[in-house]
């Protein structure tokens, strides 16, 4: 069982923005002070990883989308 159900839609929209991990590790640091690895978000993508609220907020921010956006539809 996944840890998260939000792994997938953020690797796919940090892919669709053209990001690299490491770079949203930068801009939860600078922009959100939160402090993860380039580690941390490689296990969040593959569902290893839980994801804290104030994390789901902030990966939201960093991608530009709405937190449901970062959420699977129920019906999957």
């Amino acid at each position: 069982m996944s840890a998260n159900i939000c792994g997938q839609s953020i690797r796919q929209l940090r892919k669709k923005r053209e990001l690299a991990q490491i770079e949203i590790v930068a801009a939860l640091e600078l922009e959100h002070d939160i402090h993860l690895t380039q580690s941390d978000i490689s296990e969040i993508e593959r569902g290893v990883r839980g994801v804290k609220d104030y994390e789901l907020r902030a990966f939201s921010i960093i991608l530009d989308v709405p937190i449901d956006a970062l959420l699977p539809d129920a019906a999957e």
